[in-house]
């Protein structure tokens, strides 16, 4: 069976080294990825040490499969290259703006994810961190980014020392539209997400938070607007630190 059908995300790892061999294998097959003008917008931290990992943690919330894992990946949008290339061959590069950061991160992204079927097909197990975008300036400094590299995704790397049970997902029929976009009544959401209301392990999310649907758990408890604004207006402002927007 084809791996994606059963990935998990996972969190614990065996005490068991990555081969660097394989990293760097998995790493090169996946510079087949479709990328923006056969540019590869993109760069990657591989992140081995202890001391290393340790001080990218606070970053990602001391989340423990930072520490825990024998590799951490941070994916970066990157246009400092194809800049430098530029200017060491007599042309004028204008990569300094907002739309440059979009086809990088679009970029840098795909490369992710095909990395990620890569390394789950070789029997590796992975976690991706959202946590990356709230962040940024803070894993800027530990690793040392230049102008117009920015993080985009992190990933946690090992072999799986546990078997999580599958994800949830909605049924296909939520996210395809035929020719144009449908937009979503009632009685298309009812539909979409009873199913994933009604699992128990969601149920008793809403319990433990004292709330009265699924839904509000994610408004008011996970991904709240307050916070959202407030690392909305962090994010664009590093963004003009690392000079993909301009005062």
């Amino acid at each position: 069976m084809n791996t994606i059908h059963t990935r998990r995300t996972i969190r614990r790892y065996a005490e068991r080294d990555v081969d660097n061999t394989l990293l760097t294998r998995l790493l090169t097959e996946a510079e087949r990825t479709q990328t923006m003008g056969n540019l590869q917008l993109y760069s990657v931290v591989i992140t081995r040490s202890a001391e290393m990992k340790a001080n990218l943690a606070p970053a990602h919330f001391n989340q423990p499969m930072v520490c825990g894992a024998p590799v951490v990946l941070t994916f970066c949008a990157d246009f400092r290259r194809t800049t430098r290339w530029a200017e060491e061959r007599n042309a004028t590069p204008g990569y300094d703006n907002f739309l440059s950061f979009l086809n990088a991160a679009t970029d840098t992204l795909l490369y992710c994810q095909t990395f990620c079927n890569l390394a789950e097909e070789a029997g590796l197990g992975l976690c991706y961190l959202g946590t990356t975008v709230y962040m940024t300036q803070q894993i800027i400094d530990t690793l040392g980014l230049p102008k117009l590299v920015f993080p985009v995704a992190t990933i946690t790397l090992g072999w799986p020392a546990e078997e999580p049970a599958l994800s949830d997902r909605l049924p296909l029929t939520a996210i395809i539209h035929e020719e144009t976009y449908q937009d979503y009544t009632a009685e298309r959401i009812n539909n979409f997400y009873q199913e994933k209301e009604s699992l128990p392990e969601n149920q008793e999310f809403v319990r433990i938070n004292k709330k009265e649907t699924l839904a509000q758990v994610f408004t008011d408890c996970r991904y709240t607007k307050k916070d959202n604004v407030a690392m909305s207006e962090r994010l664009i402002a590093t963004l003009k630190r690392q000079g993909f927007i301009q005062e």
